[in-house]
């Protein structure tokens, strides 16, 4: 009778301590989900605080051009009012157009191409521009880990137990699939 109690005892035991794992490992994705996700945040917070003098830099040389400032500044507000991957999502595609808009701007200006200062801010918005598209691809891959490893068995049933949802993925909307090009020659 002792020996089935231990038995028992120990069965239990071992799925306590398995529970534990799978817990605990799914808490360590989320927490990764999390820091891919303020790596996102960081760069476009980054690109965010260059837009302003890279506008100021254009409206010096192109004062009637008032629309594309506005859109520029519109979508630059709803980026950093975001509070949703996907808001972000659908704020930065309005930003990335509304970039555009202003580098087609700047390519009827030649005296604007070639300001040291306007290379520089151009420079430092590849940059950036580079460094978000690494970010989406870190979250979007720390994501899918997640979700896939929420959606298997045996971990799904613990997941559901305690609450671990789905995240979303950060995806470009359509037409904004290609990068940002700058040309300036």
């Amino acid at each position: 009778m002792n020996n089935v109690f231990y038995w028992i005892l120990g069965i239990i035991g071992l799925i306590v301590a398995f529970i534990w794992f799978v817990y605990n490992s799914l808490v360590v994705l989320r927490m990764r989900v999390n820091e891919a996700w303020s790596g996102i945040d960081v760069q476009l917070k980054r690109r965010t605080d260059l837009i302003p003098n890279l506008v100021e830099t254009v409206k010096g040389y192109a004062k009637h051009e008032k629309e594309v400032f506005e859109n520029v500044t519109k979508a630059r507000s709803a980026l950093m009012g975001a509070n949703t991957p996907m808001d972000a999502a659908k704020a930065d595609n309005m930003l990335t157009g509304a970039l555009k808009s202003l580098f087609a701007v700047a390519e009827n200006y030649p005296e604007l191409k070639a300001s040291d200062n306007f290379k520089d801010l151009q420079r430092q918005l590849e940059d950036t521009e580079d460094k978000v598209a690494y970010a989406r691809q870190f979250y979007n891959q720390t994501v899918m880990d997640y979700n896939t490893r929420i959606a298997l068995f045996p971990h799904v049933v613990i997941a559901n137990t305690f609450g671990f949802t789905k995240e979303e993925f950060f995806e470009a909307g359509e037409g904004q699939r290609e990068a940002v090009k700058v040309k300036f020659t």
